[in-house]
């Protein structure tokens, strides 16, 4: 098995970014973070303190203070500098996702492309600020009247761990294109990845402060969200989490872009071409090992093709090999942490206990994976949608084939069987059954013969109901959380 070399073996003790140095936690509470193929430490990295958090922010304030200087031009050529920065470090960065995400190099590639396209969209925001500028002149007697938009100041940024460097993609360039600075709080189960991107951001030469991370967590971030400076938070992690910090910043009166869990469904119409549509089914249930929002685990299969998508399906989910991300030849990593694993295989028999039949077991895998966190693709079947598994987010590489009796009944699946809405798909060659659909489903990302419905970094995640809380969703979309503004009228005549 030849595998791809590890940027390091151990990284050793993580640091603290504050005030442009990388600095040496003083705190007592010390973490591992682990290689989920093998199960090896790879990093010990600290929670943060209070007194460490409050010198966080005071950072990123002072990073605020620099960042709203920089003329806007200059702040366009660092983006674009910073873009080549990612270009450069392109292998280094997807290997290091891997090491500690666990995801296949393939999917870390697809990843950490999409940063780079994040940062070309931050760039073309940057621009953008002076399109979206208006001025007036002469608008009643000697009155000319103009307005402009100007940055916020210092935010929150929390990262999950199933996407460490792409949710980091999905709000930092655009905070540093409009002029603010941000505390960066990652995933504790990734802490490498995060660590390792925001390395590279800072070679640009970006002002002390407007790039601040740290290591802490639930309660660390509430208390970072509390302070003055803080004008708002972008998240993207659990509802739960989210909607925390969404009602912190309502008492505060914050902005927010909260991003929470999904729930997704992707409906199989009569008429849809089976083969390609096995293979999107692969890539919707069972790419990043289930572990992304706008992917898939609800399969409405409608008509009569049912025995032909679950051969093909299951055929496919055979044919998945298991292993390491860094070797090439795997096609499935393992989970980012034991838990998430855990919880998966709690589902698992939580559905066989409701009435679900196995087609395929992904709980089977070989002995030499047993010391990775590793559960391989499973099919379900005889799912309906009063199982918990069809209605909650088990957030693994788990696929339920349910049948449904018409599109329209689909459709109302879809809108009331839970209270989230990221995304839902509909493979089909009849354009009145994907107009219905998208024009029906209630929620903010649809995928019409793609099964996973990812915008690109110029839209916005459009996610809807509690998939989404706050005032400006992510990506390119985020301009208006880092931005305000202010009209000006004058006289002098």
């Amino acid at each position: 098995m030849a595998i791809l070399p590890e940027v390091k073996n151990h990284y050793g003790m993580l640091k603290f970014l504050i005030d442009g140095e990388w600095v040496q936690s003083r705190s007592s509470v010390v973490n591992t973070t682990t290689n989920p193929a093998t199960g090896q430490v790879i990093a010990e990295f600290p929670s943060a303190t209070r007194e460490e958090a409050r010198a966080a922010v005071e950072s990123a304030q002072g990073g605020y203070e620099a960042m709203r200087r920089i003329p806007l031009r200059e702040r366009a050529k660092m983006l674009f500098d910073m873009r080549q920065k990612f270009e450069e470090h392109f292998e280094e960065l997807c290997r290091v996702l891997t090491q500690d995400h666990g995801r296949t190099i393939g999917e870390s590639r697809g990843s950490v492309r999409r940063v780079i396209e994040n940062i070309e969209s931050a760039c073309s925001a940057a621009y953008g600020l002076v399109s979206r500028n208006e001025h007036l002149d002469e608008l009643a007697n000697g009155i000319d009247m103009w307005m402009t938009w100007e940055p916020v100041g210092a935010f929150l940024i929390v990262t999950p761990s199933n996407i460490p460097m792409h949710a980091w993609s999905s709000f930092v360039p655009y905070a540093l294109a409009a002029g603010c600075s941000v505390v960066i709080s990652p995933s504790r189960q990734d802490p490498v990845a995060a660590e390792f991107i925001t390395r590279v951001a800072q070679e640009v030469g970006w002002p002390k402060g407007a790039l601040t991370l740290i290591h802490g967590g639930r309660e660390i971030n509430k208390y970072i969200l509390d302070q003055p400076e803080i004008q708002g938070v972008g998240f993207i992690g659990s509802t739960d989490a989210g909607a925390e910090l969404f009602a912190q910043c309502g008492r505060l009166g914050k902005n927010s872009s909260i991003n929470g869990n999904g729930k997704n469904m992707v409906v199989l119409m009569p008429d849809a071409d089976l083969e390609k549509s096995a293979i999107y089914l692969r890539q919707a249930c069972f790419g990043m090992t289930g572990q992304r929002c706008l992917g898939s685990d609800n399969v409405v299969v409608i008509g009569d093709i049912y025995d032909d998508i679950k051969a093909r399906f299951t055929n496919i989910a055979r044919q998945m090999k298991l292993g390491n991300g860094l070797d090439e030849s795997v096609s499935m990593g393992p989970y980012v942490g034991p838990s998430g694993r855990d919880k998966v295989a709690a589902w698992i028999d939580l559905a066989l206990s409701e009435g679900a039949t196995m087609v395929h077991d992904g709980r089977v895998i070989s002995d030499e994976l047993r010391s990775g966190y590793f559960i391989g693709p499973t099919i379900l079947e005889n799912c309906h949608m009063d199982m918990a598994i069809n209605s909650q987010e088990a957030f693994g590489a788990v696929a339920c084939l349910i049948k449904a009796k018409s599109l329209e009944q689909a459709i109302e699946w879809i809108n009331t069987r839970n209270d989230l809405g990221h995304s839902a798909c509909i493979m089909t060659e009849s354009g009145r059954s994907a107009r219905k659909f998208a024009r029906e489903v209630i929620v903010g990302n649809v995928g019409i013969n793609v099964a996973v419905p990812q915008p690109y970094a110029f839209f916005p995640l459009g996610s809807k109901r509690r998939s989404f809380m706050g005032g400006a969703k992510s990506r390119m979309a985020s301009m208006r959380l880092f931005l305000d503004e202010k009209t000006v009228t004058a006289r002098w005549v």
